[in-house]
C-alpha cells in the first residue's frame, strides 16, 4: 500500500493552506508544507539577531545589519528543511509512508504515516536528518576557505555553517521527540525487544534535555553573554517544544500498545453475507450488531455495511437497496486473522475508515473489527474472561 498516493494529484495551492500551511512544493508526491507559525518564528529570530550581527560587522548600516539577520533567519529554514528532507527520503526509501512535511515555529516535522517495524528503520530515518545537516555545515566550512574574511558574504555563509551545524548537533541530543530520542529508542528497542521500552526511555530523555535548555538560558542571563536573550527566547521555545513533544509521544506510544494474549478473533464481529440488492431496513434489522458484507448478483462484494449510512437511508427509503449504504471494500481495508496485533493498530491510524474486514489466509471473510472495539482494547478496557 502506498500511502503517499493520495498526494499524487496536484491540489490547487491555496488548498494547502487550510491543510497545515503554504504548499512550497512535493517530493516524490510528499507535500512541503510552511505553517503560519513559521513566519513569526523568524520574525523573532531577526528582532533577537540583529544586535549580534551589529556587533560582528561594527561598520555595517542598518540595512544591512537587518538584511542579514533576515538572511540568518531564512537559512535556519532551510537549514531545518533539508534536515527534514533527509528524513523524508529515507524513509520512502525504506517503503515508510509520508504524509507530508511541515515547517512551522523554530523547527520541522516530517510526517509519516505509520511507525517503522524494525528497529535499525527507525534508526535510519533518525540519523539521516543530524548526517545532511552535518555535510552542510562541512561544506559550508570548507567554502568559508575561498570567502575573505570579515565582509557581509563571509558572515552569510559562517551563518549557514553554524545554522545546518547548530540543527544537526541540537538533534542529536538523545530525547523525544529528537532525533536523537528516536536513535535512542531504536537502540533500546533492539536490546529489549519492546518498542514502548525505548519510547519511555527517550520520553525521559527529552525532560532532561528540556530542563537542560532552560538551565543554560538562565545561565546565559546570570553570566551576561552577548547572546542572552537570542538564547532565552529560543531555549524557552524550544524546551516547550521538546518538554510536549515526549509527553506527546508516550500517550501515542500507549495507544499503541497491543494487549497481551489479546487476538483478532477476540475484538472482531460475526460476518453476515447479504445481497447487495436487500432493502436497507431488512439489512439493518438482520445485521444485530454483526457486521454485513453487501454482495452482488455476480459474487462480487459491493463493500460493508455502513450502520450510520444505512439509518439515515432507511429513516427516508427504507426500501431503498442497502448498496446505496455500503462503504468499499479496499486493500487497506482488509486485515488478515493471522495478522499481528502491533501491524493492525498501526493500521488504524494509517486508513481512515471505521470498520475493517477480517479475512483468514485463504481470503475467506470470518468477521469485521470496529476501531472503536480496538481502541477500547488498547486503552485497557479488553480483559480476557475464563
Amino acid at each position: 500500500m502506498d500511502a503517499t498516493s493520495q498526494y499524487r494529484r496536484q491540489q490547487p495551492r491555496r488548498a494547502a493552506v487550510g491543510d497545515g500551511g503554504l504548499l512550497l512544493f512535493r517530493v516524490d508526491g510528499v507535500p512541503v508544507l510552511l505553517a503560519p507559525s513559521w513566519w513569526i518564528g523568524s520574525a523573532i529570530i531577526v528582532v533577537l539577531y540583529a544586535p549580534m550581527v551589529g556587533r560582528l560587522l561594527p561598520g555595517a548600516s542598518t540595512a544591512t545589519t537587518w538584511a542579514l539577520a533576515a538572511a540568518f533567519a531564512v537559512l535556519l529554514g532551510l537549514s531545518v528543511l533539508a534536515h527534514e528532507l533527509g528524513h523524508c527520503v529515507v524513509a520512502l526509501r525504506l517503503g515508510i509512508p509520508v504524509r507530508r512535511l511541515r515547517l512551522f515555529l523554530l523547527g520541522g516535522l516530517s510526517e509519516v504515516a505509520r511507525n517503522p517495524r524494525r528497529p535499525a528503520h527507525e534508526g535510519l530515518v533518525a540519523a539521516a536528518g543530524p548526517v545532511v545537516s552535518i555535510l552542510l555545515a562541512a561544506f559550508c566550512g570548507v567554502l568559508l576557505l575561498a570567502v575573505p574574511p570579515g565582509g557581509a558574504a563571509w558572515l552569510l555563509v559562517v551563518q549557514c555553517a553554524v545554522a545546518n551545524l547548530a540543527v544537526g548537533l541540537f538533534n542529536l541530543l538523545p530525547g523525544l521527540p529528537l532525533d536523537g530520542g528516536r536513535m535512542l529508542r531504536a537502540g533500546v528497542w533492539s536490546l529489549t525487544g519492546t518498542r514502548s521500552a525505548g519510547t519511555k526511555a527517550a520520553a525521559f530523555g527529552g525532560g532532561l534535555v528540556a530542563v537542560g535548555l532552560l538551565v543554560w538560558a538562565l545561565w546565559g542571563l546570570a553570566a551576561g553573554s552577548d547572546d542572552r536573550w537570542l538564547r532565552l527566547g529560543v531555549c524557552v521555545v524550544t524546551a516547550w517544544f521538546v518538554a510536549t513533544g515526549a509527553s506527546n509521544e508516550l500517550s501515542a506510544d500507549g495507544r499503541r500498545d497491543w494487549p497481551d494474549g489479546l487476538s483478532v478473533g477476540d475484538l472482531m464481529r460475526p460476518v453476515l453475507q447479504l445481497p447487495a440488492e436487500s432493502p436497507v431496513a431488512a439489512a439493518l434489522s438482520a445485521s444485530a450488531g454483526r457486521g454485513v458484507v453487501l454482495v452482488r448478483a455476480d459474487g462480487v462484494a459491493a463493500g460493508l455495511l455502513d450502520v450510520a449510512g444505512a439509518e439515515r437511508l432507511a429513516e427516508t427509503s427504507p426500501h431503498a437497496p442497502a448498496e446505496l449504504a455500503a462503504e468499499p471494500i479496499r486493500p487497506e481495508t482488509v486485515l488478515l486473522l493471522s495478522e499481528p496485533g502491533a501491524d493492525i493498530v498501526e493500521r488504524m491510524y494509517e486508513v481512515a475508515t471505521w470498520q475493517f474486514l477480517v479475512v483468514d489466509d485463504d481470503g475467506k471473510p470470518t468477521g469485521v473489527l470496529h476501531r472503536d472495539d480496538v481502541r477500547a482494547a488498547v486503552s485497557g478496557g479488553w480483559r480476557r474472561t475464563g
